[in-house]
């Protein structure tokens, strides 16, 4: 009895089971089957306008003396005394250093000693040949031969004379190099001598210049502009940049020389800039992070840098005519701001797609399109200066 009723209790509880299940099922397919599919994103587009894009490019220089030498000793001496050192700031023509050189002295006193000797001898020959010639006026008198023979000694002496003067000029040329000045205002910006060190155009002494000397009053900022970008400085343009000593103080320099080729290795043009500086608060040497107005004339198509597509087979953008995609071909020009210009077969009204990816094929329908705000047609504003 006991058994006949336990089997029953376990075949309604497999009868409960199967029924709670096909229930459950039956939700869930209903469920199912009510579910809505999933709505198509929009595809957010805009109509292509015409606009100028204004924006800078950053970009190191470097600032430079105006005018720099290293100034070397012209003949062999003893450093006898400075009249300068390191920062001292001089005048064209004053006195840096004094040589000395007892063996050019003493060439110069032998140079002198014949110089007067020939003076001497060409001043007797020439008062001899004078009075042989007033002589000769009387018929008679003396002759021919006689007054030529003065007449050569004369001319002999007068040729020593000259070599004499000539050999006293050089020597006193060489004793002036003794005395070094400076050739320009500037300022001492490096001193390698002692007094009685030991200089010379060779040899020991030589390996360093005696002094260098920067004209620093009016800088030179250098900057090697790539070649995509030559177009935008012209002459007497004005630049800002900014150095590391004096953050968030802009200074201004002046486009002056521009080098007219390419550098072979770095593709860029050497552009020199003239910096005003009396007061002298930037140094030769300096780094400047310099700003150049990439400003354009003529306007050109702009787009969200997300318009434009950039794959391995090209660059495009994409065009919705008549509800379909297409694949527009287009190269790129400058960016700034989140724009980009660009330039290809369009014309101003074009609808493009302004989240474009490769996921849009060529030609595929486009049935949830979204109108969005054009991008700004207006000049786009340079961005700010780093500070």
């Amino acid at each position: 009895m006991n058994l006949r009723v336990n089997h029953s209790i376990h075949s309604l509880v497999i009868v409960l089971a199967a029924g709670f299940a096909y229930s459950c099922s039956s939700t869930h397919g209903e469920k199912a089957e009510d579910k809505k599919p999933a709505e198509v994103p929009a595809t957010e587009v805009f109509a292509l306008e015409k606009g100028k894009l204004s924006s800078s490019l950053r970009m190191p220089g470097e600032l430079i003396a105006f005018q720099q030498v290293d100034i070397y000793a012209k003949v062999s001496a003893f450093v006898k005394k400075l009249h300068v050192d390191v920062g001292s700031e001089v005048k064209e023509g004053q006195l840096l250093v004094s040589l000395e050189a007892p063996e050019i002295s003493s060439q110069l006193a032998a140079a002198e000693s014949r110089l007067k000797s020939q003076e001497a001898l060409y001043t007797a020959s020439k008062a001899n040949y004078d009075r042989l010639v007033a002589t000769s006026k009387t018929p008679g008198t003396i002759s021919q031969n006689d007054l030529d023979q003065a007449l050569a000694r004369t001319s002999s002496d007068q040729a020593q004379l000259e070599a004499a003067r000539a050999s006293h000029r050089e020597i006193s040329n060489v004793q002036n190099y003794l005395v070094i000045r400076a050739p320009f205002n500037g300022v001492i910006s490096s001193r390698n001598i002692n007094p009685g060190a030991y200089v010379g155009p060779s040899g020991k002494g030589s390996e360093f210049p005696l002094f260098t000397l920067q004209e620093q009053k009016k800088l030179r900022l250098v900057v090697s502009v790539p070649e995509a970008y030559v177009n935008y400085l012209k002459q007497n343009d004005d630049v800002k940049f900014a150095v590391k000593a004096f953050p968030g103080r802009p200074f201004t320099a002046k486009v002056r020389r521009l080098a007219g080729a390419l550098d072979s290795r770095l593709r860029s043009q050497r552009t020199e800039m003239d910096v005003e500086n009396n007061s002298k608060l930037l140094l030769p040497g300096m780094i400047a992070e310099v700003s150049i107005p990439l400003s354009t004339v003529d306007s050109t198509f702009i787009v969200p840098k997300s318009a434009v597509v950039n794959t391995t087979t090209g660059i495009f953008v994409i065009r919705v005519a008549d509800g379909k995609a297409e694949h527009v071909p287009v190269q790129t020009g400058r960016t700034a701001d989140g724009k980009i210009e660009i330039y290809g077969e369009l014309n101003p009204g074009d609808t493009l797609v302004k989240s474009a990816n490769e996921e849009i094929r060529e030609g595929s329908e486009l049935t949830n399109i979204k109108k969005a705000e054009a991008p700004a047609s207006a000049q786009t504003p340079a961005p700010p200066e780093k500070k």
